[in-house]
């Protein structure tokens, strides 16, 4: 069975529902989906989505987390808070038996979160410690410092830890209030499944949306990647370069070219062995064990980003072969045997992409998230079918804009 769109009315709000039911196995799965709430509205409090989702997981007050995690545990139930950059979500997992007392424990979890000072200072003293391994980690390094050229003064400037000194200003009322904000009822969406009917569900989830005061639902505008060409390099004690790129993609998610835009970035640079960047930096001049690029087409925001390692000796070749080949890709386009192959990939793995229960929720939801009917797929796999080369290669065209790289390296 696949998944459909349901609604339960809580009151004045209407909730959209996607659920799916497999009795293939004993298993439920619920997500509280709450749109427009990740950490693009950290606004001035960078990291603060981020803090709050992890007092979620440190269980109740009363209990503390680690006899409410125990408590978990003995009911093989696992309740997770997680955030990305549009959404807020709190998820589910546990045997059919055990649902109605999975979400009796989380109503605990929502009446009385853990946000204590001394919680907050655990989590606190834990993502400081993070971000300092990460000083060594050089992709990290200049995948952050690419953010800050593309996404200044945006809420992607940041990842959604944020920095030390971000984490460091987070108070604990601030977390509070923001919690409160976040978990707006009139923003969420339910995903859910399992081996259960859909009234059982919407009978027994009530007391839950209770707990959720509705507060009008938000929005967020779609942020602009920088137009101006840019590079920054870090100096470190390293061995090789690292290499990262990244230039606007004017596009929007439900656009109709969108299938147009999955098949060319499949050919430059998201297909691995086979793709423009490999074959030309790697297969073909040695400057690099691996290189990938991808069009990013979200609603948020969309963008042409990749990176590469090469040799300290093979840095400025390696970054200039990469802005030939992405010229060369808009000038002359990519070739009939290229777009065959992508056809051939896109085609044939496309069973891949549903064969489980969690990527089948997963996938639906971010159908109805965008817009898009739960046949979408389909119809998108007869588009990329029917394909000509002179209209993907007018579409590359179009796109001129791809060609406004900047780079962050991390070099010696």
């Amino acid at each position: 069975m696949s998944a459909t769109l349901k609604e339960i009315k809580h009151n004045n709000t209407n909730i959209p529902v996607i659920f799916e039911k497999n009795n293939s196995l004993p298993i439920f799965n619920i997500q509280l989906v709450f749109q427009n709430s990740g950490y693009i509205n950290d606004k001035k409090d960078i990291g603060i989505t981020n803090l709050s989702a992890k007092v979620l997981n440190e269980g109740t007050k009363k209990d503390g987390a680690i006899n409410y995690a125990r408590e978990l545990e003995n009911n093989a139930i696992s309740i997770s808070t997680s955030t990305g950059f549009e959404t807020f979500v709190i998820e589910i997992s546990c045997l059919k038996s055990e649902y109605k007392i999975a979400l009796k424990y989380l109503n605990k979890l929502l009446k009385d979160p853990n946000t204590t000072q001394t919680t907050l200072d655990k989590i606190k003293l834990l993502e400081i410690s993070k971000l300092q391994q990460k000083e060594n980690d050089f992709d990290y390094i200049a995948s952050k410092n690419l953010k800050k050229l593309q996404y200044k003064n945006t809420p992607l400037e940041y990842t959604s830890k944020g920095e030390i000194k971000h984490i460091k200003k987070i108070s604990l009322k601030k977390v509070q209030q923001h919690l409160e904000k976040t978990l707006n009822l009139d923003n969420l969406i339910i995903v859910v499944g399992g081996d259960i009917e859909f009234k059982n569900i919407k009978n027994n989830i009530e007391d839950t949306l209770t707990l959720i005061q509705p507060q009008g639902k938000t929005s967020f505008e779609k942020i602009n990647v920088s137009n101006k060409i840019e590079e920054k390099i870090e100096i470190k004690d390293t061995e090789q370069s690292y290499i990262y790129f990244s230039s606007p993609f004017n596009i929007n998610y439900n656009s109709k070219d969108s299938y147009k835009a999955k098949v060319a970035s499949f050919i430059l640079g998201g297909s691995g062995f086979g793709s423009r960047l490999m074959e030309e930096i790697r297969v073909k001049n040695g400057l690099a064990y691996s290189a990938y690029g991808n069009i990013t087409n979200n609603k948020s925001h969309t963008h042409f980003t990749g990176y590469l390692q090469t040799k300290l000796s093979n840095t400025q070749k390696a970054k200039e072969m990469v802005s030939k080949i992405v010229n060369q890709f808009v000038k002359k386009g990519v070739t009939k045997n290229e777009l065959q192959a992508a056809k051939n990939f896109l085609l044939g793995s496309e069973p891949l992409r549903s064969e489980t229960f969690a990527q089948r929720l997963n996938r639906a939801f971010h159908l109805y998230y965008r817009g898009l009917p739960f046949d979408y797929p389909q119809h998108e796999l007869e588009k990329i079918n029917n394909l000509t080369l002179s209209d993907l290669n007018s579409f590359i065209k179009e796109h001129n804009e791809i060609k406004q790289l900047s780079f962050s390296i991390v070099t010696k």
